[in-house]
């Protein structure tokens, strides 16, 4: 039993890890991927911020399309902005990639850019809206930002127009080491911080609907496999009586 329990710990301690989110408290998103305005919305802002130098090369805009209620004139007119090598506008059947290679990502921003397309499985809705949200100015850093839940963080804060400037009292404890112990927006962006968390939270639900689009139809058929082995299970004992009731 002891071995057991053992095992349950180590299997749920990556998780445990990761809701912990580094040490800092993370920010509730609400997140409901069955909500196609918000999915829209969202797709919307990470094409228009993210996808110039993240990929969602597991992503094809037309399965976007199709989930979220959007035609394919849609899609080309609010969402695909890229073109190929022709100046050919992308097709919606295709993947939604960037053109930036990796040579050039390294040496502009000194490391690979990691692809999005399941970058919410890997760190957690509630993990991608706290640090969207968390930025502040760094002037010590390269890019002029640092983040509160992702510390010395490589990437500059693409969505600083709608948020605004935002700056963060520092405490430095015994041991040297910086905790942020509150943010603060000094200088309005372009939407209110109600609008600005909202523009978030649609984001997010974005990155959690691509990280497994059919995540909704998996639930469905979950609930009907059960609901399938319940009765079964019914049927089943019913005919084990009928079999034995000789025997007892």
């Amino acid at each position: 039993m002891r071995k057991l329990i053992t095992a349950l710990l180590l299997a749920v301690a990556p998780s445990l890890v990761l809701a912990a989110g580094g040490g800092i408290q993370l920010d509730q998103a609400n997140v409901d991927v069955s909500n196609k305005e918000s999915i829209q919305r969202g797709a919307k802002t990470f094409v228009n911020y993210c996808l110039s130098c993240h990929s969602a090369a597991y992503m094809r805009y037309n399965r976007l399309g199709a989930d979220a209620g959007m035609t394919d004139q849609q899609l080309k007119d609010n969402l695909i902005f890229t073109r190929n090598k022709k100046g050919e506008q992308t097709k919606v059947g295709e993947l939604m990639k960037v053109a930036m290679t990796e040579d050039y990502a390294k040496e502009a921003f000194g490391t690979k850019i990691p692809d999005l397309t399941v970058i919410a499985r890997s760190r957690g809705a509630d993990w991608l809206y706290t640090y969207l949200r968390t930025f502040y100015v760094d002037t010590k850093r390269p890019t002029g930002h640092n983040n509160k839940a992702f510390p010395d963080v490589g990437m500059p804060n693409v969505l600083w127009e709608l948020q605004g400037v935002q700056e963060a009292e520092i405490r430095v404890d015994d041991k040297g080491t910086k905790h942020v112990e509150s943010l603060k927006i000094t200088q309005a962006g372009t939407q209110s911080v109600a609008e600005f968390d909202q523009t978030v939270n649609d984001l997010v639900t974005y990155l959690v609907y691509m990280g497994e689009p059919m995540q909704l139809e998996r639930k469905t058929i979950g609930l009907w496999t059960l609901g399938f082995l319940f009765i079964f299970f019914i049927l089943a004992y019913m005919l084990k009586k009928e079999y034995w009731k000789d025997v007892h």
